[in-house]
């Protein structure tokens, strides 16, 4: 972007030719300077959205494969855990089984102790 012309001439006006031409020259470097830092700028933050694109794909990759083994162990856990309620229920099928034996088998003793008692 060039200097501005009435600009450019009031300063070589009041400063005189030389010193006029100097700070047009400076300001227009700075100017082109300023510009090259903008660009590169923009060329880093183009960069680094490209950059947090492509960790964010790797991120959600990672987690679906984490959702995915995570999966598969709950259904081993689930699936665990069904042979163990089968295993207790047939315990407690078995429990209820043999403590009705004794129960049977102690009203039988206590009915013949009652039956010698009694004669």
């Amino acid at each position: 972007m060039s200097f501005p012309t009435p600009l450019s001439k009031k300063l070589r006006e009041a400063l005189g030719p030389d010193a006029g031409e100097d700070l047009v020259t400076w300001l227009q470097e700075m100017r082109a300077e300023h510009d090259e830092k903008l660009a590169s700028i923009h060329a880093d933050f183009a960069e680094l959205r490209h950059e947090m694109q492509a960790s964010e794909s790797r991120v959600v990759e990672r987690i679906h494969k984490l959702e995915v083994t995570l999966g598969d162990r709950i259904h081993g856990v689930d699936e665990r855990i069904d042979r163990v309620e089968v295993c207790v229920a047939e315990v407690k099928a078995d429990l209820m089984r043999w403590s009705f034996v004794f129960w049977v088998g102690a009203v039988t003793a206590i009915a013949a102790l009652a039956g010698v008692l009694r004669n």
